[in-house]
């Protein structure tokens, strides 16, 4: 209604009940206003009115939606079931067009509104995490691995030589398969047990830095992972990527809620050379999995990263992430960061109660600020691993997958560590006793068996906090 309609109401009920519709309607219609003149991130979040008036307003912008559409076109956002339409806010085309994320679609002008305010958000997100001179950012339609693909193809046409990857190992199957599916071949480098840690071999990457020149088609290296694996030294990786003259890319996938990741590669960026990083959607902002971000301190980079894309993309997940920011706002989220961090206190606590009863200990992993793991070895036996293998399938039973880190609460801690606790008991009752030995065996404590002599599976139940869902993997 406009404020014609809001006038002719008057003469049907009281004005004073029509002057209060109006100035709530003001109110939103205000907020609205200042998020597309500013392109500010709300610190307070919107009520989901406010983000369904929008959402309906955005869609009205799509040629779909207009009331004297004649849509003969092979691309008209034709939607046959009203459930699907209502799921999208009747929004359809999509983003992008035809080569390029970031141009605007003729069609859909409310998708393509959406498409830049969104990135806008997401840009406000990174900075006030840590990355302060980010140049640019984009919302990207797949997930992690996909999206690191992207950024490897568009690195590619920059060295026509280059067919290799160095990879800093980590046990995570995407990050090594999205090198195959860029058509590049990982060069592995081993870690470097400190410690308790894994920690980057900077002297054997800069080796093959030396050894393979222009055949490399970047350095990916890694901020989040799973304990016992350390951050990798992104910082000094990036010093020696300036040095050698070789494009740096940053898997960030679970990093970005974590300020201290976020201010690795902002110091990384200071020191060297990184030339894009990815973070997931669905780990960081608690949206269903589908959608990255990628950033650069390179805004040219950037722009042919969006133009590497091919056609249109899917905006489901711009969407999500959208409605999620607007309704948190910067206060809410600040929240879910300051309750991250509390419970990551608390379970590191609870979880060191749980390993002394059982004679084992918390590894000490001050490298990794979003995992941690303990010893095992009292189900390790000569090398048999059966034990630690039904202990993962035992937790996965009973609903033990990981503690996810943003939006865990302390009822979650609680529950996790009660059915570690009982598994690990039952496990015991069933193993002969033998004297602990000083090899270790792999497990993590999601369900997942352990690989017997990977550098990453070294004697832990590895507890990751970063994604309940994305945790049953290697």
């Amino acid at each position: 209604m406009n404020n014609q309609a809001f006038s002719l109401a008057e003469k049907l009920i009281p004005s004073t009940y029509v002057q209060q519709g109006l100035n709530a309607k003001k109110t939103r219609e205000n907020l609205i206003r200042s998020f597309i003149e500013h392109r500010k991130w709300p610190e307070e979040g919107w009520d989901d009115a406010t983000i369904e008036a929008f959402l309906s307003d955005l869609s009205q912008m799509d040629s779909n939606n207009f009331p004297l559409n004649c849509s003969v076109g092979e691309r008209e956002s034709r939607i046959i079931s009203s459930i699907v339409a209502r799921r999208h806010f009747r929004m359809g085309h999509g983003i992008g067009r035809s080569g390029d994320l970031e141009e605007v679609q003729p069609k859909a002008a409310g998708s393509s509104l959406m498409y830049k305010l969104s990135n806008a958000l997401v840009l406000e997100v990174m900075r006030y995490m840590g990355v302060k001179s980010i140049a640019g950012c984009f919302l990207s339609p797949m997930a992690t691995g996909m999206s690191l693909v992207l950024c490897m193809l568009t690195l590619k046409l920059d060295r026509p030589r280059a067919k290799y990857v160095l990879w800093p190992r980590i046990d995570q199957k995407s990050s090594f398969k999205s090198i195959i599916t860029a058509g590049l071949e990982p060069i592995v480098i081993e870690m470097l047990i400190v410690g308790d840690e894994l920690k980057t071999d900077l002297q054997r990457l800069e080796s093959q830095m030396a050894a393979y020149g222009e055949s490399i088609a970047c350095v990916l290296s890694t901020t989040s992972c799973f304990a016992p694996r350390s951050c990798d030294s992104v910082d000094l990786i990036a010093a020696l990527c300036t040095q050698y003259n070789i494009p740096h890319l940053v898997n960030n996938a679970y990093g970005l809620q974590s300020t201290r990741c976020m201010h690795l590669i902002q110091e990384a960026s200071r020191k060297g050379r990184v030339d894009a990083f990815v973070q997931s959607t669905d780990k960081n902002f608690l949206v269903p999995v589908g959608g990255a971000i990628i950033g650069s301190f390179d805004k040219n980079l950037l722009d042919r990263i969006s133009k590497m894309y091919p056609g249109r993309a899917n905006a489901s997940s711009t969407m999500d992430v959208m409605i999620t920011l607007l309704g948190l706002g910067m206060a809410g989220y600040k929240q879910l960061i300051a309750q991250r961090k509390e419970m990551y206190a608390y379970l590191k606590e609870e979880l060191g109660k749980v390993a002394a009863r059982h004679g084992e200990r918390l590894l000490d992993t001050k490298g990794n600020p979003i995992s941690m793991g303990m010893t095992l070895q009292c189900l390790s036996h000569q090398h048999d691993h059966k034990q630690v293998t039904m202990l993962g399938s035992m937790l996965f039973l009973r609903n033990v997958s990981a503690a996810a880190a943003l939006g865990m609460k302390r009822s979650d801690v609680d529950a996790f560590v009660q059915r570690l606790d009982k598994a690990l008991t039952k496990v015991r009752r069933r193993s002969a006793p033998v004297t602990p030995t000083a090899s270790l065996a792999g497990s993590s404590i999601n369900g997942d068996t352990g690989n017997p002599g990977g550098p990453g599976e070294s004697s832990t139940a590895s507890t990751s906090r970063a994604s309940s869902k994305d945790s049953l993997r290697k």
